[in-house]
């Protein structure tokens, strides 16, 4: 059972208080790290995909190439600021996890603890595998996408900085948080919650869900959807694999 120690509402707020002081001073830590190595983060990592040299482009063999403007006077610098604690969190998002968990982990049964305790380990794993994906080939197929896009010849596409890292933030994070299902499912699945026939047996309807969720967060091309779609249902079946084919009982009676 959980753990039985009484702890009055100010004692948990104090603990809760700690937990968000902790987890905020390493987000705010490594973004003023990664603040400080603005021309690596920006042409090396954030950039990247703007431009024609990025591997999927040279993979698929595409040719393109997108100029940025910026036509805001203080758009770099917060764009700097903004991007610094994205970042940070990004990096910072274990330790957060291990946070959160200290601060849960008192209040569950042994079958809860033992449950979570593997998919908090699996979820930032996860996180960081759907920001791996969103990032090399999600975005690099979007950006492909609306930058030849046009509805008429006589306009040209001039992308703001702005518009380009709202679109690279949005995908990219998208992608790194729909990864974190399987991490769910195994939770809800060790609590007795879900099962794997469960999961089988809406396999159909799941699967066009998915092409519907893939034609809403990429271009509204064939060959997008499909390339969105295909580690979506990737992620739908591993998730049937953690899924426990059954739970025994005196689990949940822990």
């Amino acid at each position: 059972m959980a753990d039985s120690g009484e702890m009055s509402f100010w004692d948990h707020l104090d603990v809760l208080r700690g937990t968000i002081i902790r987890a905020l001073a390493a987000v705010l830590g490594i973004s003023v790290i990664v603040f400080c190595f603005k021309s690596f983060v920006f042409d090396k990592i954030l950039l990247a995909p703007s431009q024609g040299d990025f591997f999927l482009y040279r993979l698929l063999g595409m040719d393109f190439d997108m100029k940025l403007i910026n036509i805001d006077l203080s758009a770099q610098f917060f764009i700097h600021m903004k991007t610094s604690l994205l970042l940070g969190f990004i990096l910072a998002f274990p330790y957060v996890c291990w946070e959160i968990w200290k601060f849960i982990a008192p209040a569950l049964y042994a079958h809860e603890k033992k449950a979570c305790r593997t998919a908090f380990v699996f979820a930032g794993i996860l996180f960081y595998v759907g920001l791996a994906v969103g990032y090399s080939i999600i975005l690099p197929v979007t950006l492909n996408f609306f930058q030849g896009y046009s509805v008429s010849p006589d306009i040209e596409n001039s992308i703001s900085l702005s518009s380009y890292i709202s679109t690279f933030t949005s995908m990219v994070l998208l992608f790194g948080i729909v990864f974190e299902f399987p991490a769910v499912i195994a939770v809800l699945s060790r609590m007795g919650l879900i099962s794997r026939e469960t999961l089988r047996h809406y396999r159909k309807h799941a699967f066009v869900v998915i092409l519907v969720l893939a034609a809403i967060i990429t271009p509204a091309d064939p060959f997008s959807m499909l390339i969105a779609a295909l580690p979506l249902y990737l992620l739908y079946e591993g998730s049937i694999l953690v899924c426990s084919k059954e739970v025994k009982q005196d689990d949940l009676d822990q």
